[in-house]
C-alpha cells in the first residue's frame, strides 16, 4: 500500500477458500501476514505454506515452488497460440457492468505456455518498438497508461519487463506517493494533470488520482458527498485528455491475498528487498474488504469506452507482463501512428 494517505488498489481474492483478511490477529506487525498463510495451512497439498507465531517470532517453511507455478510445470512443452483477441475482451471492464474484482481469478492464464508466452513477449517489444517510433515520429497523439495495484503485486516488474525494451526517451514513469507540498494546496488532480504525456510521448503512472477515492474513503479522511463526487471529476478529466489527443489504458494489476503476503514476506527476508517493506503494509492488510468495496465501485463509475480498465490477474508474472504487453500493443494499434511524410527538399540529396 501506498505512504501516508494514498492508497493502492485493493484486490480481495479467493485464495484457499479465503475471501477476506482474518480478524483473530494477535501481534499486529506479524501475525497478519501469518494468518494469511495460515489459509494454505489448512489445505492438503504437499506444497501448502504454513506458519507459526510465537509472540513476534514467526517460523515458516514454504515451497521452493508456489502452488501457481507448479500448475505451469506440467505444461511447459506444450505450444500455445497467441493471445486471442476475446482475452482483452476478458480483461476489460466493460461499462456500465456490475464489476466486482472477486469475480475474477488472479490465477487465470488463459491456456498460455510459460515458455511459449516469454517467447511471444519478446516478439511483442519488437512490434511495440516499431509503433513507439511512430508515434514520436508523428507527434499528434500521446498514451497514458495507468497502473494500479496493492503493495507487492507488482508494478515496479511489469514497468521493468513491459516498457523497459521501450526507447527510455520517449517514455516516462511517475511514482505517486501521498501528497506533500504543494501539491495539498491544490485540487486533487493538479499533480496528475502536471505530468500528462506529451504529444509523441507515452507516459506510465505507478499509482495515480485513483489513490484519491481509494484512502480518503476507506480511512474516512473526507465526508462522503467530497470523494464521491470525485468520480465524475475523474471521468471528466480523462474525456478531457482523451478529447485533446491522449489516448488512456488503466491496469488493475490483480493478485490474491496469499500471494502479496508471500511476496511481503520475501522482503522482510531478502535483505536486498527489505527496503521496499514498511510496517503500515500489514495495518493496511487489514483494511482489504473496505478497499475492495472502494475500488469495485470506483471501477465501475469510471471504466468508459474511451478510457478503459484492464484488471490482469498478476499471481503468475508471465502472465501478467504478456497480458500488459497486449494490451499496449492494442492501445498503439488504436492510435494507428504514421511516419510523416518526406520532406521534397530530401529527395535525391547526397551526403558529401
Amino acid at each position: 500500500m501506498p505512504d501516508g494517505s494514498a492508497p493502492a488498489t485493493v484486490i480481495l481474492q479467493k485464495s484457499c477458500g479465503a475471501t477476506s483478511p482474518p480478524s483473530n490477529v494477535g501481534n499486529p506487525h506479524i501475525a497478519t501476514l501469518s494468518a494469511a498463510f495460515q489459509c494454505s495451512q489448512r489445505s492438503s497439498s504437499p506444497g501448502a505454506v504454513t506458519a507459526v507465531t510465537a509472540g513476534a517470532d514467526t517460523v515458516r517453511s514454504r515451497p521452493a515452488v508456489r502452488p501457481a507455478e507448479r500448475l505451469d510445470e506440467s505444461s511447459r512443452s506444450a505450444t500455445v497460440a497467441p493471445m486471442p483477441d476475446n482475452v482483452l475482451t476478458r480483461l476489460r471492464v466493460k461499462p456500465g457492468s456490475n464489476f466486482s474484482v472477486k469475480r475474477r481469478n488472479p490465477d487465470e492464464r488463459f491456456g498460455w505456455d510459460k515458455d511459449a508466452a516469454k517467447a511471444e513477449l519478446a516478439q511483442l517489444h519488437v512490434r511495440i518498438d516499431a509503433l513507439q517510433q511512430r508515434l514520436a515520429a508523428q507527434r499528434t497523439h500521446s498514451l497514458l497508461v495507468v497502473l494500479q495495484a496493492m503493495d507487492a503485486c507488482g508494478k515496479d516488474g511489469t514497468i521493468r519487463s513491459v516498457f523497459g525494451a521501450m526507447n527510455p526517451a520517449g517514455v516516462k514513469v511517475h511514482s505517486f506517493k501521498a501528497p506533500a507540498g504543494s501539491e495539498t494546496d491544490h485540487d486533487f488532480l493538479w499533480r496528475v494533470h502536471n505530468v500528462v504525456p506529451a504529444r509523441g510521448e507515452i507516459a506510465v503512472w505507478n499509482r495515480s488520482h485513483y489513490e484519491d477515492v481509494l484512502v480518503v474513503r476507506v480511512k474516512g479522511l473526507l465526508p462522503k458527498h467530497q470523494w464521491e463526487r470525485r468520480y465524475r471529476h475523474i471521468r471528466e478529466f480523462e474525456r478531457l485528455l482523451v478529447d485533446e489527443g491522449t489516448r488512456i489504458a488503466k491496469i488493475n494489476l490483480n493478485v490474491s491475498f496469499v500471494e502479496q503476503g508471500l511476496r511481503l514476506q520475501d522482503r522482510i527476508d531478502d535483505p536486498r528487498e527489505r527496503w521496499k517493506f514498511r510496517i503500515g503494509d500489514l495495518d493496511d492488510r487489514k483494511l482489504w474488504p473496505e478497499y475492495m468495496k472502494a475500488y469495485d465501485q470506483a471501477i465501475c463509475e469510471t471504466s468508459t469506452e474511451h478510457s478503459p480498465w484492464y484488471v490482469v490477474p498478476g499471481n503468475r508474472k508471465w502472465v501478467r507482463n504478456l497480458a500488459v504487453a497486449k494490451i499496449l500493443l492494442h492501445e498503439l494499434q488504436q492510435l494507428d501512428p504514421q511516419l510523416p511524410p518526406d520532406d521534397p527538399a530530401i529527395a535525391g540529396l547526397h551526403v558529401v
